[in-house]
């Protein structure tokens, strides 16, 4: 999710929780007015809510405004990200899971940083806390609020594929960035944990 650089930036701003996969507030295990287990897929959106494509996501608290661009997954299974170049430092919404708005998870990731300009869309992710709002308009002019209700930092290693992308009887959100330490000696190179910011709409 992110390019890092030793010594660039200080650390982005990881969850304030006990360790990785602990929350600080409700756990998303447990079925809520709006969460329920599902299938490892994100849901496709309901048939019966037309919604139209997402554009832009504001979330006031850590002064992020950007456009949405569109990515899809790699040959590979996993989840494209912003290639350098002109879209790089903005969020992106997976067009594998519903619109924003729909019912289920919809997927919108971003980097953390990058080794050019430093701090990126989503570098301040982790500052988020219960309650937060956050804002998604779509091409239509439909604004659609959320509502942040768990924030976690889970390692990369032991990704919880199920609790972040399974189906949910309402409309919500999954936030995704780079996050914890950045380790350059990694095979695969970069930040060792992602996280996550799960929302639903008010």
């Amino acid at each position: 999710m992110a390019v890092g650089v030793v010594n660039q930036d200080p650390a982005p701003p990881s969850p304030p929780v006990a360790g990785r996969g602990s929350l600080n507030t409700a756990d998303p295990d447990k079925p809520g007015p709006s969460h329920s287990t599902g299938t490892v897929k994100p849901q496709a959106g309901s048939p019966e809510v037309a919604v139209s494509r997402p554009v832009k996501i504001r979330i006031p608290t850590i002064n992020v405004s950007s456009p949405l661009t569109v990515v899809g997954l790699q040959a590979d299974g996993t989840l494209e990200v912003p290639q350098p170049g002109p879209d790089y430092d903005k969020a992106a919404w997976f067009d594998g899971s519903p619109a924003p708005g729909e019912i289920g998870p919809a997927v919108i990731e971003g980097h953390v940083d990058g080794a050019v300009n430093g701090p990126s869309v989503f570098y301040r992710l982790g500052e988020l806390k219960p309650d937060d709002k956050l804002v998604v308009d779509s091409r239509d002019g439909t604004v659609i609020r959320f509502e942040v209700y768990a924030v976690r930092l889970f390692a990369k290693s032991n990704f919880p594929t199920l609790k972040v992308y399974g189906n949910t009887n309402g409309s919500e959100l999954r936030l995704i960035t780079c996050g914890g330490p950045f380790d350059p000696n990694r095979a695969e190179g970069g930040y060792t944990d992602n996280v996550v910011v799960f929302a639903r709409r008010l």
